[in-house]
């Protein structure tokens, strides 16, 4: 009987190019290339490894040299970690209904904080002044939750982008209330990249406090970072990484993907991508009078509305996600490998099946 392949069939599965999210992409050549070079030779666990020692130096190359950044392994690890180190469990964050943390982290940030999530709707996934005011004179004193801590998303989940000025108008507020401003900057690459900046000038420059900051969605394997901006916030920070499972052992390996991110602007160059093929999508569905497109194409997400009948027949052609199954809402995602060549046999099936 002849030996089986080891792996299995998987080997000759392949997925077709899918507009599901920007999570189904492989990974950068360049960060497959740095984690092989990092896996030579032994070193110090836990942090206490050159390539750390490098990316820590780097993090304040790219958003200043007062910022301390702690490495983490998830997304949601560094949203909770963030808030954690920001509230008291009698104290409360303010953001967005369609926030991350509150709709996709399985209660994870306040099971872990102990705080109280206090959501606003909003027309476009951004929060506000004008929005959060209101929350701040609903007081009924130690009855009541305290609101501590204000929590934006760049680029947002809807795919909308906070300009500059709408982030430094928001943490002035902020600030001026007594609140601290998180960003959950899940792809915040694809933001910069539409703004056209580097990525202090809508962080630190800004007036952000503490920013989740994340690359897994941009060419990254995995890894996440916490980077304070007001580094008396990070003094216990260590503790409460530990506390929350996110300190790995063989840090060197999220380190040095860091290290390639930053490199040439690798990070940009992936986002452009992601962006223009999101761009390029829009241009050639727009006509489709059968569909409609639901907010400004920003970053590297398109909202749509669609025939909740022909929703399955086009998943079938390439799979995407569905965002309201009441009112037929969808999204669909584009990456840093999407090809011109993807967009235009996707944007066809969309014809094909909605009979545009």
């Amino acid at each position: 009987m002849g030996k089986k392949e080891s792996g299995g069939d998987f080997k000759k599965e392949k997925m077709k190019r899918s507009f599901a999210s920007d999570n189904n992409a492989g990974v950068s050549p360049e960060i497959i290339e740095a984690i092989r070079n990092a896996n030579k030779g032994d070193f110090l666990a836990y942090g206490d490894d050159p390539y750390t020692k490098h990316a820590e130096e780097k993090f304040k190359e790219v958003f200043g040299h007062n910022v301390k950044a702690f490495f983490v392994a998830t997304g949601t690890g560094a949203n909770v970690l963030s808030l954690s180190a920001l509230l008291k469990p009698f104290q409360s964050v303010i953001s967005a209904e369609s926030a991350h943390i509150n709709t996709d982290e399985c209660g994870a940030p306040e099971k872990f904080t102990g705080s109280k999530i206090l959501t606003v709707k909003t027309p476009d996934g951004k929060l506000t002044p004008e929005l959060i005011e209101p929350i701040l004179h609903t007081s009924h004193g130690e009855h009541q939750v305290v609101p501590k801590v204000v929590s934006i998303t760049e680029a947002t989940e809807l795919g909308t982008v906070y300009t500059v000025e709408e982030i430094r108008k928001l943490t002035d507020f902020a600030h001026k209330k007594g609140l601290f401003v998180h960003m959950d900057g899940a792809r915040i690459a694809n933001a910069a990249a539409h703004l056209g900046c580097n990525f202090i000038d809508i962080t630190g420059k800004a007036g952000v406090d503490i920013l989740s900051f994340g690359g897994t969605k941009n060419g990254m394997l995995l890894g996440e970072a916490v980077v304070f901006f007001r580094p008396e916030l990070a003094e216990n920070f260590k503790f409460i990484r530990k506390q929350g499972g996110q300190l790995l052992s063989k840090m060197r390996f999220i380190s040095a993907q860091f290290l390639a991110y930053f490199e040439n602007d690798l990070w940009r160059r992936n986002a452009l991508n992601a962006n223009q093929m999101a761009k390029l999508l829009e241009s050639k569905v727009k006509s489709c009078k059968k569909l409609e497109i639901l907010f400004p194409v920003e970053s590297n997400a398109l909202f749509v509305k669609l025939p909740k009948d022909k929703i399955e027949a086009l998943q079938e052609k390439s799979f995407f996600y569905v965002w309201d199954e009441i009112s037929g809402v969808v999204r669909w995602m584009t990456n840093f490998l999407t090809t011109e060549k993807d967009v235009e046999e996707f944007a066809g099936s969309v014809f094909e099946v909605l009979g545009c």
